[in-house]
């Protein structure tokens, strides 16, 4: 026998099949993230195209009721 040939050709096609369906999940797994990626980069542009509104900020009680929270019985 010679040593340059493979010692079971019969090996290579499993793995090199397995290889294809390894790279074809990779690459459907690349798309679907590179699909969610638009929509979020979508979603950021009409964000980003929305005026910013100031927060009203909460009114202060007049009086404090000895740390207790305003509302709180």
């Amino acid at each position: 026998m010679d040593d340059s040939e493979p010692k079971c050709a019969g090996r290579n096609e499993p793995a090199s099949g397995l290889s294809d369906i390894a790279a074809h999940c990779a690459a459907s797994n690349l798309m679907d993230f590179a699909a969610q990626l638009a929509g979020l980069a979508e979603d950021l542009k009409a964000l980003a195209a929305r005026p910013i509104k100031p927060i009203p900020a909460l009114a202060e009680p007049d009086d404090q009721h000895d740390g207790e929270f305003p509302g709180i019985i």
